[in-house]
């Protein structure tokens, strides 16, 4: 058996495991023909590049690992310098010394990935290279309707002047809800869902951020709390609004397919063009309450066209019959920040550009 290491990143075309959404068969993972005995992790791989080095999908790699969903969202648990290797006896990948042939398997290193307890997350292997997705982790936003209309918002500024700086004052109204920190805003165009046509949420305008200086004391006479401005990113002035800053979400999460079955479709692509290439962000129709979670993968399709068949036997009034084309796998996509109703997604592969209605759905 050979033994040699893979380095640097690969990236490979998947396909979808062979499960139908509406069954509950098992996920098959298959390892490449060409899967190499083990791979040294170096500095600048990623869990999908090294589950793409072993396996045709790389969201098996929470199979092959045997790991469960509280393992899977583990933001620290494989480190440059550390082996995995390729058990092709068990058909698993493992996190030590490979197992010599003929040794006795009670005394080979059979390690699971693990939290390590010194430099904590500090070296890490990602999901994903973060330099993709870091600007959208907390920023741009993406605000949805109930929100959108509690939003607290500035009524007035420091000595009337039309846009703030940072270290300005700012006078707003509305429920903090026991936040401090805030993010501004300023609503940008509806996003509408592709399918219902019913607005979903709003891509908004991120402004910069503020920080409470004094809460409002209602006894006191006045509702207004007292800002300033800790970064300006853009001109901020009346009208704009607040919200309060997210928690940095953990970047960390291994590659999977979504819990449970997932029909999504393509809503924007960020920038406000109307198409997309790999390493470019979209956003979906579908959130946390629809299952979806942050290391999710979908498979992007466009959705068959409906044509006329002009080879079938014509209906009433000498009608062609219509029929829908099967829908074209283009890419795959990794979910890295969820809102309740929307995602944001980073194609990862694509073999034809991505465009708004698009199809994104977890295997069939």
């Amino acid at each position: 058996m050979k033994n040699f290491s893979t380095v640097g990143r690969r990236l490979v075309w998947v396909t979808l495991f062979a499960a139908s959404a509406a069954s509950s068969a098992p996920l098959v993972c298959a390892f490449r023909a060409d899967a190499p005995d083990q791979h040294v992790v170096v500095k600048g791989d990623t869990l999908w590049d090294i589950s793409g080095t072993f396996l045709q999908k790389p969201w098996c790699w929470p199979t092959v690992w045997g790991m469960n969903r509280d393992e899977i969202a583990n933001p620290h648990w494989i480190y440059p310098g550390q082996i995995i290797w390729f058990d092709r006896a068990a058909g698993r990948l493992r996190l030590g010394q490979p197992i010599a042939a003929g040794a006795n398997d009670a005394g080979a290193q059979r390690l699971s990935p693990r939290v390590r307890t010194e430099g904590l997350g500090a070296d890490a292997v990602p999901s994903i290279a973060p330099g993709d997705i870091e600007p959208f982790l907390t920023q741009p936003l993406i605000v949805e309707d109930d929100e959108l209309s509690n939003a607290p918002r500035i009524v007035a500024t420091q000595e009337g002047r039309v846009f703030l700086g940072k270290g300005d004052k700012a006078y707003v109204r509305g429920a903090l809800d026991g936040n401090s920190a805030f993010q501004v805003f300023r609503p940008g165009a509806p996003l509408k869902d592709p399918v219902t046509k019913q607005v979903i949420g709003y891509e908004a305008f991120y402004l910069g951020t503020m920080k409470l200086q004094a809460e409002a004391r209602p006894g006191a006479g006045s509702d207004v709390h007292t800002f300033s401005v800790t970064t300006a990113a853009q001109e901020i002035g009346k009208g704009d609004q607040l919200r309060a800053v997210p928690p940095t979400p953990l970047q960390n999460y291994v590659p999977h397919p979504p819990a449970q079955p997932l029909d999504a479709r393509v809503v924007a692509v960020y920038g406000g063009v109307t198409h997309a290439g790999q390493n470019q962000i979209v956003s979906i129709n579908r959130g946390k309450l629809d299952g979806l979670d942050i290391g999710s993968v979908l498979q992007l399709y466009h959705a068959g066209a409906t044509v006329s068949d002009s080879t079938a036997k014509k209906g009433w009034f000498g009608r062609e019959q219509q029929v829908k084309l099967p829908d074209e796998e283009v890419g795959s996509l990794f979910i890295f920040r969820t809102f309740k109703h929307i995602s944001y997604g980073l194609i990862m592969q694509v073999t034809a550009p991505v465009q708004i209605g698009d199809v994104a759905k977890s295997p069939e």
